[in-house]
């Protein structure tokens, strides 16, 4: 049964970091495209992050350029999203999604590609 599993969000002050974890289970992740995706109170949901599968290409959404980081351990079948200078702004619910479908661009609507998605995490961001 293919499965994905979020961990690593909580609560933590601005400025501060977490770093979400995904880990995948019955099926290989190292072939598949991988996102991370956000939706906050009020708001739709939206790309974070995405490695297409297509090329292999990164995208980081302009909110968090310079700040997240994107990455797989194919070893351990689980994605990373390595959050840094948290902002209040960034308070939502964090999923991890994948899918084999080749597509360009993953990480905006209708989000082609992302096939299977993990339970979502909350990440809070509040001194």
């Amino acid at each position: 049964q293919l499965q994905l599993v979020e961990s690593g969000g909580g609560l933590v002050q601005p400025g501060g970091s977490l770093r979400l974890s995904c880990a995948a289970s019955g099926f290989t992740l190292n072939y598949y495209g991988i996102g991370w995706f956000r939706r906050a109170p009020g708001k739709e949901r939206e790309g974070v992050s995405c490695i297409n599968n297509s090329d292999g290409s990164t995208y980081y959404a302009d909110s968090v350029k310079g700040r997240f980081a994107i990455s797989r351990d194919n070893a351990a079948n689980t994605m990373y999203l390595q959050m840094n200078n948290l902002k209040p702004e960034d308070t939502a619910i964090y999923y991890c999604a994948t899918g084999l479908a080749p597509s360009d661009d993953p990480c905006t609507p209708p989000y082609i590609g992302m096939d299977y998605w993990g339970q979502g995490i909350l990440v809070a961001v509040s001194s």
